[in-house]
């Protein structure tokens, strides 16, 4: 087999269909890396550890189903830049590169990492490549969400519909469609963090954390939710959280004349599709009765 030669870089790359956030948590999280770490079907990764910062290591151990060998792919991270860059050095002091970058089409993931002497330049790649493409395979599989689009035309300014919208009094009113005891904590300052909170059936404090996105007064709002809150604590990796992690809730306010259109686009996975078309237009219509009643 032809040896590769010294200091010799190999690039693969692909276009995962999703947004960096989530490709970023897929990526680190080891109860994910253990389902894509793997370029054939006939090996495996049954174990995956991950201190994701630099100075921290990870540890991959990778198998063949069959038993008949198995080897630890480990290294330190040498650059962390959330959503953007890993970098890390691997034990025989290889370098590797991952670069996460905003495509028309979801995220681009480039990978580049400094070849071994053993095997070909073309094997490695063909490999490497291999367990990328699985890689893009396990995150489009898993609840893409859907786009909902909803809107309502209200008698009012967009100011005062932006601040009927959101200050607290009056979001408790419009956002009680979705559930009766409807409120948040936290700040709707760009940049921040916010709770969106309401009592189960059973007592317990429960909703989502999110951050907001973006903050134009009286024109846009965008929230980016980041996991859930349950029994009062923040859940913001695991199984429970995909579909919701990453997911955007955008609000956009245009004035027309004396009306102000509130257009509103949220992600949404296949399980709340039905209860969001169902709310969604009476909570707008709820915000549009406060917002037309004389003050």
């Amino acid at each position: 087999m032809e040896s590769t030669a010294a200091n010799t870089a190999i690039t693969v790359e692909t276009t995962v269909q999703a947004p960096v956030e989530k490709v970023w948590r897929f990526w680190t999280t080891p109860h994910h890396i253990t389902q894509w770490n793997n370029a054939s079907d006939d090996w495996h990764t049954p174990r995956a550890e991950n201190d994701l910062r630099v100075g921290g290591k990870f540890r991959c151990r990778m198998e063949a189903k069959d038993g008949t060998m198995g080897f630890d792919f480990e290294g330190t991270y040498t650059a962390v830049e959330e959503h953007q860059l890993i970098a890390y050095v691997l034990e025989d002091n290889r370098n590797v590169k991952i670069v996460f970058a905003p495509a028309e089409e979801g995220t681009t993931v480039t990978e580049t990492f400094d070849a071994e002497q053993t095997h070909s330049v073309e094997m490695q790649q063909t490999g490497w490549q291999a367990i990328l493409d699985n890689f893009k395979k396990h995150v489009e599989k898993n609840g893409m969400p859907e786009r909902l689009h909803f809107e309502v035309s209200i008698g009012a300014s967009a100011d005062k519909v932006y601040r009927t919208m959101l200050e607290k009094e009056t979001y408790t009113a419009w956002t009680s469609v979705f559930n009766p005891t409807s409120y948040y904590e936290g700040s709707w300052a760009q940049g921040s963090r916010i709770q969106f909170l309401g009592t189960g059936e059973d007592g317990a404090v429960g909703g989502m954390v999110s951050r907001i996105k973006e903050n134009i007064p009286n024109k846009f709002v965008s929230i980016e939710h980041l996991g859930l809150v349950q029994n009062g604590a923040e859940v913001t990796s695991g199984p429970e959280v995909e579909g919701w992690a990453g997911a955007l809730e955008d609000y956009t306010f245009t004035e027309a004349g004396e009306e102000t259109i509130v257009a509103v686009d949220v992600d949404s996975n296949e399980e709340f599709k039905d209860f969001f078309n169902e709310t969604w237009p009476t909570a707008l219509q709820k915000l549009k009765a406060l917002c037309e009643t004389e003050a």
